[in-house]
Protein backbone atom coordinates (compact mmCIF):
# COMPACT_ATOMS: atom_id res chain seq x y z
CA UNK A 1 0.00 0.00 0.00
CA UNK A 2 1.23 3.31 -0.67
CA UNK A 3 1.14 6.27 1.86
CA UNK A 4 -2.19 7.82 0.87
CA UNK A 5 -4.22 4.73 0.68
CA UNK A 6 -3.02 3.84 4.11
CA UNK A 7 -4.03 7.29 5.27
CA UNK A 8 -7.62 6.06 3.44
CA UNK A 9 -9.82 3.46 6.26
CA UNK A 10 -11.51 2.04 3.17
CA UNK A 11 -8.20 0.38 2.21
CA UNK A 12 -7.78 -0.85 5.38
CA UNK A 13 -11.67 -2.33 5.03
CA UNK A 14 -10.09 -3.94 2.04
CA UNK A 15 -7.55 -5.40 3.55
CA UNK A 16 -9.62 -6.49 7.00
CA UNK A 17 -12.63 -8.24 4.57
CA UNK A 18 -9.78 -9.71 2.33
CA UNK A 19 -7.58 -11.62 5.07
CA UNK A 20 -10.94 -13.01 6.53
CA UNK A 21 -12.87 -13.84 3.76
CA UNK A 22 -9.40 -15.88 2.34
CA UNK A 23 -9.39 -17.86 5.65
CA UNK A 24 -13.02 -18.44 5.49
CA UNK A 25 -12.59 -20.14 2.01
CA UNK A 26 -9.55 -21.42 2.98
CA UNK A 27 -11.55 -23.23 5.88
CA UNK A 28 -13.66 -24.85 3.01
CA UNK A 29 -11.24 -26.20 0.29
CA UNK A 30 -8.49 -27.08 3.05
CA UNK A 31 -10.24 -29.81 4.84
CA UNK A 32 -11.21 -32.51 1.67
CA UNK A 33 -7.46 -33.61 1.27
CA UNK A 34 -7.46 -34.30 5.14
CA UNK A 35 -10.69 -36.07 5.39
CA UNK A 36 -8.86 -39.79 5.41
CA UNK A 37 -6.39 -38.53 8.05
CA UNK A 38 -9.19 -37.34 10.08
CA UNK A 39 -11.05 -40.38 9.51
CA UNK A 40 -8.19 -42.79 10.36
CA UNK A 41 -7.36 -40.82 13.26
CA UNK A 42 -10.93 -40.51 14.83
CA UNK A 43 -12.34 -43.47 13.42
CA UNK A 44 -14.89 -42.31 11.39
CA UNK A 45 -16.97 -43.37 9.01
CA UNK A 46 -18.32 -42.56 5.61
CA UNK A 47 -21.03 -40.60 7.23
CA UNK A 48 -19.23 -39.14 9.73
CA UNK A 49 -16.65 -37.25 7.27
CA UNK A 50 -20.19 -36.03 5.56
CA UNK A 51 -20.81 -34.80 8.80
CA UNK A 52 -17.66 -32.50 8.76
CA UNK A 53 -18.34 -31.07 5.67
CA UNK A 54 -21.82 -30.49 5.96
CA UNK A 55 -21.99 -29.16 9.79
CA UNK A 56 -20.19 -26.01 8.12
CA UNK A 57 -22.12 -25.89 5.27
CA UNK A 58 -25.31 -26.08 6.96
CA UNK A 59 -24.34 -23.87 9.45
CA UNK A 60 -23.83 -21.16 6.49
CA UNK A 61 -26.49 -22.02 4.33
CA UNK A 62 -28.83 -21.05 7.72
CA UNK A 63 -27.14 -18.08 9.08
CA UNK A 64 -26.57 -16.12 5.80
CA UNK A 65 -29.24 -14.43 5.67
CA UNK A 66 -29.76 -13.68 9.03
CA UNK A 67 -26.54 -12.67 9.77
CA UNK A 68 -26.63 -10.07 6.95
CA UNK A 69 -30.47 -8.67 8.74
CA UNK A 70 -28.34 -8.30 11.88
CA UNK A 71 -25.65 -6.77 10.59
CA UNK A 72 -27.84 -3.82 8.89
CA UNK A 73 -29.49 -3.38 12.05
CA UNK A 74 -26.67 -3.51 14.47
CA UNK A 75 -23.89 -3.20 12.08
CA UNK A 76 -21.74 -4.64 10.09
CA UNK A 77 -18.58 -3.93 11.45
CA UNK A 78 -19.87 -5.78 14.82
CA UNK A 79 -21.27 -8.60 13.25
CA UNK A 80 -17.75 -8.98 11.07
CA UNK A 81 -15.81 -8.65 14.18
CA UNK A 82 -18.20 -10.96 16.08
CA UNK A 83 -18.13 -14.19 13.41
CA UNK A 84 -14.49 -13.60 13.42
CA UNK A 85 -14.48 -14.01 16.74
CA UNK A 86 -16.45 -16.93 16.79
CA UNK A 87 -14.69 -18.47 13.76
CA UNK A 88 -11.21 -18.55 15.72
CA UNK A 89 -13.15 -20.42 18.90
CA UNK A 90 -14.25 -22.79 16.30
CA UNK A 91 -11.36 -23.46 14.40
CA UNK A 92 -9.27 -23.60 18.21
CA UNK A 93 -12.37 -26.11 18.97
CA UNK A 94 -11.79 -27.99 15.41
CA UNK A 95 -8.10 -28.47 15.88
CA UNK A 96 -8.17 -30.22 19.74
CA UNK A 97 -11.31 -32.30 18.53
CA UNK A 98 -10.89 -35.38 20.15
CA UNK A 99 -13.89 -37.38 18.81
CA UNK A 100 -15.48 -37.19 15.41
CA UNK A 101 -18.74 -36.07 16.89
CA UNK A 102 -16.77 -33.06 18.64
CA UNK A 103 -15.24 -32.16 15.80
CA UNK A 104 -18.58 -32.26 13.70
CA UNK A 105 -20.35 -29.81 16.55
CA UNK A 106 -16.92 -27.38 16.26
CA UNK A 107 -17.37 -27.00 12.27
CA UNK A 108 -21.39 -26.24 13.12
CA UNK A 109 -19.64 -23.38 15.33
CA UNK A 110 -17.09 -22.14 12.96
CA UNK A 111 -19.91 -22.06 10.44
CA UNK A 112 -21.90 -19.39 12.50
CA UNK A 113 -19.22 -17.31 12.34
CA UNK A 114 -18.79 -17.83 8.66
CA UNK A 115 -21.82 -16.79 8.02
CA UNK A 116 -21.44 -13.69 10.23
CA UNK A 117 -18.56 -12.91 7.91
CA UNK A 118 -19.53 -13.43 4.69
CA UNK A 119 -22.56 -12.00 5.09
CA UNK A 120 -21.34 -8.92 6.08
CA UNK A 121 -18.36 -8.85 3.74
CA UNK A 122 -19.71 -7.77 0.20
CA UNK A 123 -21.75 -4.83 2.76
CA UNK A 124 -18.73 -3.76 4.31
CA UNK A 125 -16.99 -3.13 1.00
CA UNK A 126 -19.69 -1.50 -0.49
CA UNK A 127 -20.33 0.78 2.15
CA UNK A 128 -16.57 2.13 2.25
CA UNK A 129 -16.13 2.13 -1.83
CA UNK A 130 -17.96 4.26 -4.51
CA UNK A 131 -17.01 4.92 -8.68
CA UNK A 132 -13.56 3.55 -9.38
CA UNK A 133 -12.24 2.89 -6.11
CA UNK A 134 -15.09 0.16 -5.95
CA UNK A 135 -14.58 -1.82 -8.92
CA UNK A 136 -10.88 -2.42 -7.55
CA UNK A 137 -12.21 -3.27 -4.43
CA UNK A 138 -14.27 -6.34 -5.55
CA UNK A 139 -11.60 -7.02 -8.36
CA UNK A 140 -9.10 -7.40 -5.09
CA UNK A 141 -11.82 -9.57 -3.39
CA UNK A 142 -12.24 -11.42 -6.06
CA UNK A 143 -9.10 -12.17 -6.59
CA UNK A 144 -8.77 -13.30 -2.91
CA UNK A 145 -11.42 -15.72 -3.74
CA UNK A 146 -9.94 -17.38 -5.82
CA UNK A 147 -6.07 -17.78 -4.65
CA UNK A 148 -8.08 -19.20 -1.57
CA UNK A 149 -9.20 -21.75 -3.69
CA UNK A 150 -6.42 -22.87 -5.55
CA UNK A 151 -4.27 -22.65 -2.39
CA UNK A 152 -6.45 -24.51 -0.40
CA UNK A 153 -5.65 -28.23 -1.02
CA UNK A 154 -1.57 -27.94 -1.45
CA UNK A 155 -1.63 -26.02 1.68
CA UNK A 156 -4.11 -28.72 3.16
CA UNK A 157 -1.95 -31.49 1.82
CA UNK A 158 1.55 -29.50 3.35
CA UNK A 159 0.11 -29.13 6.78
CA UNK A 160 -1.52 -32.68 6.98
CA UNK A 161 1.11 -34.77 5.79
CA UNK A 162 3.68 -32.76 7.62
CA UNK A 163 2.91 -32.27 10.65
CA UNK A 164 -1.13 -33.17 11.00
CA UNK A 165 -4.34 -32.50 9.91
CA UNK A 166 -5.25 -30.52 12.96
CA UNK A 167 -3.02 -27.81 11.58
CA UNK A 168 -5.70 -27.13 9.08
CA UNK A 169 -7.59 -25.79 11.92
CA UNK A 170 -4.78 -23.85 13.77
CA UNK A 171 -3.61 -22.10 10.62
CA UNK A 172 -6.46 -20.13 11.14
CA UNK A 173 -5.79 -18.60 14.32
CA UNK A 174 -3.04 -16.04 13.11
CA UNK A 175 -5.18 -15.16 10.12
CA UNK A 176 -8.18 -14.28 12.47
CA UNK A 177 -5.95 -12.21 14.77
CA UNK A 178 -4.41 -10.07 11.61
CA UNK A 179 -8.72 -9.75 10.31
CA UNK A 180 -9.63 -8.66 14.20
CA UNK A 181 -6.69 -6.20 14.70
CA UNK A 182 -7.52 -4.41 11.15
CA UNK A 183 -10.96 -4.33 11.52
CA UNK A 184 -11.44 -2.87 14.83
CA UNK A 185 -8.64 -0.65 14.97
CA UNK A 186 -9.52 0.83 11.13
CA UNK A 187 -13.13 0.00 9.67
CA UNK A 188 -15.58 2.14 10.09
CA UNK A 189 -18.87 1.03 10.98
CA UNK A 190 -21.81 0.82 8.96
CA UNK A 191 -25.47 0.29 9.41
CA UNK A 192 -29.14 0.13 7.28
CA UNK A 193 -31.34 3.12 8.21
CA UNK A 194 -34.06 1.45 6.87
CA UNK A 195 -33.59 -2.37 8.17
CA UNK A 196 -35.98 -4.23 9.64
CA UNK A 197 -35.95 -6.93 12.39
CA UNK A 198 -34.67 -10.35 11.87
CA UNK A 199 -37.21 -12.81 10.55
CA UNK A 200 -37.04 -15.45 13.22
CA UNK A 201 -39.35 -17.75 11.87
CA UNK A 202 -38.13 -17.80 8.26
CA UNK A 203 -34.60 -18.46 9.78
CA UNK A 204 -36.28 -21.35 11.86
CA UNK A 205 -38.15 -22.79 9.38
CA UNK A 206 -35.87 -22.96 6.78
CA UNK A 207 -33.11 -24.41 9.14
CA UNK A 208 -35.14 -27.64 10.61
CA UNK A 209 -36.02 -28.52 6.91
CA UNK A 210 -32.65 -28.21 5.45
CA UNK A 211 -31.21 -29.85 8.58
CA UNK A 212 -33.69 -32.83 8.65
CA UNK A 213 -33.66 -33.51 4.75
CA UNK A 214 -29.99 -33.87 5.01
CA UNK A 215 -30.26 -35.46 8.18
CA UNK A 216 -32.35 -37.53 5.92
CA UNK A 217 -30.26 -38.25 3.10
CA UNK A 218 -26.77 -39.44 5.32
CA UNK A 219 -29.05 -41.65 7.30
CA UNK A 220 -30.36 -43.12 3.60
CA UNK A 221 -26.70 -44.07 3.23
CA UNK A 222 -26.77 -46.48 6.21
CA UNK A 223 -30.67 -47.45 6.41
CA UNK A 224 -31.59 -47.18 2.68
CA UNK A 225 -34.77 -44.58 1.86
CA UNK A 226 -37.16 -46.86 3.29
CA UNK A 227 -36.58 -46.76 5.79
CA UNK A 228 -39.37 -45.39 9.05
CA UNK A 229 -36.99 -42.76 10.01
CA UNK A 230 -35.26 -41.30 6.73
CA UNK A 231 -38.93 -41.27 5.44
CA UNK A 232 -40.00 -39.21 8.52
CA UNK A 233 -37.13 -36.71 7.97
CA UNK A 234 -37.75 -36.46 4.50
CA UNK A 235 -42.00 -35.34 5.11
CA UNK A 236 -41.12 -33.28 8.13
CA UNK A 237 -38.04 -31.34 5.89
CA UNK A 238 -40.93 -30.91 3.15
CA UNK A 239 -43.42 -30.06 5.92
CA UNK A 240 -41.25 -27.09 7.36
CA UNK A 241 -40.34 -25.82 3.38
CA UNK A 242 -43.63 -25.57 2.77
CA UNK A 243 -43.90 -23.91 6.43
CA UNK A 244 -40.89 -21.56 5.65
CA UNK A 245 -42.36 -20.47 1.83
CA UNK A 246 -46.00 -19.81 4.04
CA UNK A 247 -43.64 -17.56 6.62
CA UNK A 248 -41.72 -15.58 3.47
CA UNK A 249 -45.38 -15.23 1.47
CA UNK A 250 -47.12 -13.05 4.68
CA UNK A 251 -43.49 -11.17 6.67
CA UNK A 252 -43.04 -7.71 6.48
CA UNK A 253 -39.60 -8.15 6.49
CA UNK A 254 -38.93 -11.61 5.05
CA UNK A 255 -35.28 -13.23 4.93
CA UNK A 256 -36.43 -14.51 1.32
CA UNK A 257 -38.60 -11.64 -1.00
CA UNK A 258 -39.93 -14.34 -3.08
CA UNK A 259 -41.40 -12.05 -5.39
CA UNK A 260 -37.38 -11.84 -6.50
CA UNK A 261 -38.38 -15.40 -8.29
CA UNK A 262 -40.75 -13.66 -10.96
CA UNK A 263 -37.61 -12.80 -13.25
CA UNK A 264 -36.38 -15.58 -14.51
CA UNK A 265 -32.37 -15.16 -14.21
CA UNK A 266 -32.53 -14.45 -10.40
CA UNK A 267 -34.45 -17.89 -10.41
CA UNK A 268 -31.64 -19.55 -13.39
CA UNK A 269 -28.93 -17.99 -10.73
CA UNK A 270 -30.11 -19.80 -7.91
CA UNK A 271 -29.88 -22.94 -10.31
CA UNK A 272 -26.05 -22.07 -11.29
CA UNK A 273 -25.52 -21.64 -7.51
CA UNK A 274 -27.24 -24.61 -6.91
CA UNK A 275 -25.95 -27.21 -9.50
CA UNK A 276 -21.80 -26.18 -9.29
CA UNK A 277 -21.90 -26.65 -5.56
CA UNK A 278 -23.48 -30.01 -5.75
CA UNK A 279 -22.06 -31.05 -8.94
CA UNK A 280 -18.09 -31.00 -8.88
CA UNK A 281 -17.61 -28.92 -5.21
CA UNK A 282 -19.37 -32.23 -3.95
CA UNK A 283 -17.81 -35.42 -6.05
CA UNK A 284 -14.08 -33.48 -4.96
CA UNK A 285 -14.96 -34.97 -1.28
CA UNK A 286 -14.89 -38.87 -2.71
CA UNK A 287 -12.19 -38.44 -5.59
CA UNK A 288 -10.15 -37.37 -2.43
CA UNK A 289 -10.71 -40.58 -1.09
CA UNK A 290 -9.92 -42.57 -4.24
CA UNK A 291 -6.85 -41.11 -5.08
CA UNK A 292 -5.69 -41.30 -1.52
CA UNK A 293 -7.34 -44.37 0.12
CA UNK A 294 -7.28 -46.51 -2.96
CA UNK A 295 -4.54 -45.40 -4.85
CA UNK A 296 -2.38 -44.61 -1.77
CA UNK A 297 -1.38 -41.18 -1.94
CA UNK A 298 -0.52 -38.65 0.66
CA UNK A 299 -2.46 -35.71 1.61
CA UNK A 300 0.32 -33.40 0.18
CA UNK A 301 1.00 -35.43 -3.14
CA UNK A 302 -2.92 -35.57 -3.33
CA UNK A 303 -3.26 -31.43 -2.91
CA UNK A 304 -0.56 -31.18 -5.78
CA UNK A 305 -2.44 -33.23 -8.15
CA UNK A 306 -6.01 -31.44 -7.70
CA UNK A 307 -4.33 -28.05 -8.81
CA UNK A 308 -5.07 -29.28 -12.40
CA UNK A 309 -8.20 -28.67 -11.29
CA UNK A 310 -7.94 -25.11 -8.68
CA UNK A 311 -4.92 -23.54 -11.00
CA UNK A 312 -6.99 -24.08 -13.92
CA UNK A 313 -10.32 -21.87 -12.52
CA UNK A 314 -8.30 -19.73 -11.16
CA UNK A 315 -6.80 -18.94 -14.54
CA UNK A 316 -10.51 -19.19 -16.17
CA UNK A 317 -12.05 -17.11 -13.31
CA UNK A 318 -9.19 -14.26 -14.49
CA UNK A 319 -10.29 -14.26 -17.92
CA UNK A 320 -14.30 -14.68 -17.57
CA UNK A 321 -14.20 -11.63 -15.32
CA UNK A 322 -12.67 -9.84 -17.98
CA UNK A 323 -15.12 -11.21 -20.37
CA UNK A 324 -18.07 -10.38 -18.20
CA UNK A 325 -17.76 -6.86 -19.10
CA UNK A 326 -17.81 -7.21 -22.58
CA UNK A 327 -20.31 -10.60 -23.75
CA UNK A 328 -23.90 -11.45 -22.09
CA UNK A 329 -23.34 -13.50 -18.74
CA UNK A 330 -25.54 -16.27 -20.24
CA UNK A 331 -23.14 -16.55 -22.66
CA UNK A 332 -20.16 -17.96 -19.95
CA UNK A 333 -22.72 -19.83 -17.54
CA UNK A 334 -24.09 -21.77 -19.50
CA UNK A 335 -21.30 -22.78 -21.63
CA UNK A 336 -19.30 -22.92 -18.17
CA UNK A 337 -21.36 -25.55 -17.16
CA UNK A 338 -21.80 -27.91 -20.49
CA UNK A 339 -17.43 -27.68 -19.98
CA UNK A 340 -18.14 -28.72 -16.63
CA UNK A 341 -20.17 -31.68 -17.68
CA UNK A 342 -18.02 -32.63 -20.19
CA UNK A 343 -14.96 -32.19 -17.60
CA UNK A 344 -17.23 -34.55 -15.44
CA UNK A 345 -17.58 -37.13 -18.40
CA UNK A 346 -14.09 -37.53 -18.91
CA UNK A 347 -13.37 -38.27 -15.60
CA UNK A 348 -15.57 -41.49 -15.37
CA UNK A 349 -14.20 -44.29 -16.54
CA UNK A 350 -11.81 -44.64 -13.86
CA UNK A 351 -10.52 -48.30 -14.08
CA UNK A 352 -11.04 -51.09 -11.60
CA UNK A 353 -7.37 -50.27 -10.16
CA UNK A 354 -5.40 -49.84 -7.11
CA UNK A 355 -2.34 -48.94 -9.63
CA UNK A 356 -1.18 -45.17 -8.30
CA UNK A 357 -0.43 -44.47 -11.68
CA UNK A 358 -4.17 -44.90 -12.88
CA UNK A 359 -4.44 -40.96 -11.39
CA UNK A 360 -3.46 -39.93 -14.89
CA UNK A 361 -6.73 -40.72 -16.24
CA UNK A 362 -8.33 -37.85 -13.57
CA UNK A 363 -5.84 -35.05 -15.69
CA UNK A 364 -8.33 -33.92 -18.78
CA UNK A 365 -11.28 -34.34 -16.78
CA UNK A 366 -9.86 -32.16 -13.69
CA UNK A 367 -8.32 -29.76 -16.25
CA UNK A 368 -11.87 -29.14 -18.15
CA UNK A 369 -13.66 -29.05 -15.15
CA UNK A 370 -11.70 -26.25 -13.94
CA UNK A 371 -12.11 -23.86 -17.05
CA UNK A 372 -15.77 -24.91 -16.51
CA UNK A 373 -15.33 -24.04 -12.78
CA UNK A 374 -13.72 -20.45 -13.91
CA UNK A 375 -16.46 -19.22 -16.67
CA UNK A 376 -19.18 -19.65 -14.38
CA UNK A 377 -18.16 -18.10 -10.75
CA UNK A 378 -17.76 -14.90 -11.82
CA UNK A 379 -20.57 -14.14 -13.83
CA UNK A 380 -22.58 -15.58 -11.64
CA UNK A 381 -21.91 -13.79 -8.75
CA UNK A 382 -22.97 -10.00 -10.81
CA UNK A 383 -26.08 -12.45 -11.92
CA UNK A 384 -27.23 -12.55 -8.06
CA UNK A 385 -27.12 -8.71 -7.75
CA UNK A 386 -27.44 -7.45 -11.32
CA UNK A 387 -31.12 -8.28 -11.60
CA UNK A 388 -32.86 -6.75 -8.74
CA UNK A 389 -33.14 -3.59 -7.26
CA UNK A 390 -30.41 -0.95 -5.21
CA UNK A 391 -32.73 -2.02 -1.93
CA UNK A 392 -32.96 -5.68 -2.55
CA UNK A 393 -29.28 -6.31 -3.94
CA UNK A 394 -27.62 -7.64 -0.24
CA UNK A 395 -30.75 -10.04 -0.26
CA UNK A 396 -30.22 -11.31 -3.91
CA UNK A 397 -26.82 -11.87 -2.81
CA UNK A 398 -27.21 -13.65 -0.12
CA UNK A 399 -29.84 -16.07 -1.32
CA UNK A 400 -27.63 -17.07 -4.10
CA UNK A 401 -24.83 -17.67 -1.58
CA UNK A 402 -27.22 -19.64 0.71
CA UNK A 403 -28.21 -21.73 -2.58
CA UNK A 404 -24.45 -22.73 -2.78
CA UNK A 405 -23.83 -23.43 0.67
CA UNK A 406 -27.46 -25.92 0.37
CA UNK A 407 -25.60 -27.13 -3.00
CA UNK A 408 -22.60 -28.53 -0.81
CA UNK A 409 -24.74 -29.55 1.94
CA UNK A 410 -27.52 -31.56 0.02
CA UNK A 411 -24.76 -32.91 -2.27
CA UNK A 412 -22.52 -34.69 0.02
CA UNK A 413 -25.20 -35.68 1.63
CA UNK A 414 -26.93 -37.49 -1.24
CA UNK A 415 -24.07 -38.54 -3.27
CA UNK A 416 -22.43 -39.96 -0.30
CA UNK A 417 -25.51 -41.82 0.68
CA UNK A 418 -25.85 -43.15 -3.73
CA UNK A 419 -22.43 -44.66 -2.90
CA UNK A 420 -22.36 -46.17 0.45
CA UNK A 421 -25.67 -48.02 -1.14
CA UNK A 422 -23.60 -49.14 -4.25
CA UNK A 423 -20.48 -50.00 -1.91
CA UNK A 424 -22.90 -52.14 -0.34
CA UNK A 425 -24.69 -53.81 -2.93
CA UNK A 426 -21.82 -54.54 -5.16
CA UNK A 427 -19.71 -56.09 -2.13
CA UNK A 428 -22.11 -58.69 -1.19
CA UNK A 429 -22.69 -59.26 -4.78
CA UNK A 430 -18.65 -59.76 -5.64
CA UNK A 431 -18.49 -61.75 -2.17
CA UNK A 432 -21.43 -64.14 -2.65
CA UNK A 433 -19.97 -67.59 -2.20
CA UNK A 434 -16.43 -66.99 -0.86
CA UNK A 435 -15.72 -67.81 3.00
CA UNK A 436 -16.16 -63.48 3.32
CA UNK A 437 -20.04 -63.90 2.54
CA UNK A 438 -20.57 -63.09 6.15
CA UNK A 439 -18.43 -60.25 6.90
CA UNK A 440 -20.17 -58.15 3.40
CA UNK A 441 -21.37 -55.59 5.62
CA UNK A 442 -18.61 -55.07 7.74
CA UNK A 443 -16.34 -55.19 4.56
CA UNK A 444 -19.16 -52.84 2.75
CA UNK A 445 -19.06 -50.10 5.91
CA UNK A 446 -14.94 -49.80 5.71
CA UNK A 447 -14.93 -49.92 2.22
CA UNK A 448 -17.14 -46.47 2.04
CA UNK A 449 -14.54 -44.53 3.52
CA UNK A 450 -12.34 -45.87 1.55
CA UNK A 451 -10.10 -48.37 3.45
CA UNK A 452 -9.93 -50.47 0.59
CA UNK A 453 -6.18 -51.84 1.48
CA UNK A 454 -7.03 -51.96 5.36
CA UNK A 455 -9.68 -54.33 4.21
CA UNK A 456 -7.17 -56.41 2.14
CA UNK A 457 -4.44 -56.88 4.69
CA UNK A 458 -7.23 -57.63 7.63
CA UNK A 459 -8.84 -60.54 6.08
CA UNK A 460 -7.40 -64.33 5.73
CA UNK A 461 -4.70 -65.25 2.72
CA UNK A 462 -7.02 -67.31 1.62
CA UNK A 463 -10.03 -64.67 0.96
CA UNK A 464 -7.49 -61.99 0.60
CA UNK A 465 -7.63 -62.38 -3.55
CA UNK A 466 -11.48 -62.57 -3.65
CA UNK A 467 -12.00 -59.15 -0.78
CA UNK A 468 -9.38 -57.37 -3.10
CA UNK A 469 -10.90 -57.82 -6.25
CA UNK A 470 -14.67 -57.31 -4.73
CA UNK A 471 -14.21 -53.99 -2.79
CA UNK A 472 -11.99 -52.12 -5.39
CA UNK A 473 -14.52 -52.98 -8.20
CA UNK A 474 -17.13 -51.53 -5.67
CA UNK A 475 -15.46 -48.83 -5.06
CA UNK A 476 -14.39 -47.25 -8.46
CA UNK A 477 -18.18 -48.36 -10.12
CA UNK A 478 -19.65 -46.47 -7.39
CA UNK A 479 -17.56 -43.56 -7.86
CA UNK A 480 -18.13 -43.83 -11.22
CA UNK A 481 -21.87 -43.44 -11.04
CA UNK A 482 -22.01 -40.97 -8.47
CA UNK A 483 -19.44 -38.64 -11.16
CA UNK A 484 -22.33 -39.70 -13.60
CA UNK A 485 -24.89 -38.06 -11.44
CA UNK A 486 -22.54 -34.84 -11.05
CA UNK A 487 -22.48 -34.52 -14.67
CA UNK A 488 -26.15 -34.90 -15.36
CA UNK A 489 -26.18 -31.88 -12.63
CA UNK A 490 -24.22 -29.58 -14.33
CA UNK A 491 -25.70 -30.46 -17.71
CA UNK A 492 -29.12 -29.49 -16.39
CA UNK A 493 -27.68 -26.26 -15.19
CA UNK A 494 -26.29 -25.41 -18.26
CA UNK A 495 -29.70 -26.12 -19.91
CA UNK A 496 -31.56 -23.67 -16.77
CA UNK A 497 -28.73 -21.33 -17.62
CA UNK A 498 -29.37 -20.75 -21.39
CA UNK A 499 -33.33 -20.98 -20.72
CA UNK A 500 -33.66 -18.75 -17.95
CA UNK A 501 -30.59 -15.88 -17.99
CA UNK A 502 -31.43 -13.08 -19.57
CA UNK A 503 -29.96 -9.74 -20.78
CA UNK A 504 -32.87 -7.87 -20.30
CA UNK A 505 -33.23 -8.73 -16.94
CA UNK A 506 -30.09 -6.83 -15.77
CA UNK A 507 -30.63 -3.51 -13.46
CA UNK A 508 -27.12 -3.03 -12.33
CA UNK A 509 -24.11 -4.42 -13.03
CA UNK A 510 -21.05 -4.57 -11.40
CA UNK A 511 -22.16 -4.84 -7.58
CA UNK A 512 -24.64 -2.90 -5.15
CA UNK A 513 -24.15 1.13 -4.14
CA UNK A 514 -23.97 1.66 -0.80
CA UNK A 515 -26.56 1.67 1.42
CA UNK A 516 -25.15 4.32 4.22
CA UNK A 517 -23.48 7.33 3.91
CA UNK A 518 -24.94 10.15 1.58
CA UNK A 519 -28.27 10.55 0.03
CA UNK A 520 -30.43 7.85 -1.37
CA UNK A 521 -30.87 9.28 -4.80
CA UNK A 522 -27.08 9.56 -5.36
CA UNK A 523 -26.65 5.96 -4.72
CA UNK A 524 -29.59 5.57 -7.44
CA UNK A 525 -27.37 7.96 -9.73
CA UNK A 526 -24.70 5.91 -9.36
CA UNK A 527 -26.71 2.33 -10.34
CA UNK A 528 -27.98 4.17 -13.09
CA UNK A 529 -24.86 5.28 -14.43
CA UNK A 530 -23.46 2.06 -14.08
CA UNK A 531 -26.42 0.25 -15.61
CA UNK A 532 -26.46 2.24 -18.50
CA UNK A 533 -22.71 2.16 -18.86
CA UNK A 534 -22.38 -1.68 -19.15
CA UNK A 535 -25.25 -1.87 -21.04
CA UNK A 536 -24.85 -4.01 -24.14
CA UNK A 537 -24.97 -1.51 -27.60
CA UNK A 538 -28.38 -0.65 -28.17
CA UNK A 539 -29.96 -2.39 -25.20
CA UNK A 540 -32.43 -0.64 -23.11
CA UNK A 541 -31.65 -0.03 -19.26
CA UNK A 542 -34.00 -0.34 -16.94
CA UNK A 543 -33.44 2.05 -13.66
CA UNK A 544 -34.58 3.36 -10.69
CA UNK A 545 -36.64 0.60 -8.46
CA UNK A 546 -39.86 -0.46 -6.74
CA UNK A 547 -42.87 1.73 -8.20
CA UNK A 548 -40.62 3.95 -9.67
CA UNK A 549 -38.44 1.79 -12.23
CA UNK A 550 -38.43 2.22 -15.74
CA UNK A 551 -36.75 1.21 -18.76
CA UNK A 552 -34.69 4.01 -21.00
CA UNK A 553 -33.14 3.51 -24.30
CA UNK A 554 -29.44 4.15 -24.67
CA UNK A 555 -28.38 7.84 -24.54
CA UNK A 556 -32.02 8.94 -22.87
CA UNK A 557 -31.24 8.23 -19.49
CA UNK A 558 -30.03 10.66 -16.87
CA UNK A 559 -26.26 10.65 -16.77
Amino acid sequence: MTETTTRDPKWWTLVAVCTGVFMLLLDITIVNVALPDIQSELDASLSDLQWVIDAYALSLASLLLTAGSLADLYGRKRVFVIGTVLFTVGSVACGLAQSVDFLTAARAFQGIGGAAMFATALALLASAFTGKDRGTAFGAFGATTGVAVAIGPVLGGVLTSGISWRWIFFVNIPICLVALFVTIGKVRESHNPRAGSPDWAGFLSFSGSLGLLVYGLIRAGEDGFGDSAVIACLVAATFLLLVFLAVEVGARHPMFDLSLLRKPTFTGGLIAAFGVSSSIFSLLAYLVIYVQNVLGYSAVQTGFRFLFLSATSFFAAAIAGRLSERIPVKWLIGPGFTVLGIGLLLLHGVAESSDPGEWTHLIPGLLVAGVGIGLINPPLASTAVGVVEVARSGMASGVNSTFRQVGIATGIAALGSIFAHEVADKVTEGLRGTPAAAQSDQIAAAVTGGQVDAVVRAAPAESQAAIAQATTTAFVDSLNHIILIAAVIAFVSALASFLLIRQKDFVVRGGPPPSTGGDVRDAEAEAEAEAAGRAGPGEPVEVGHGTHARTEEPGKHRP
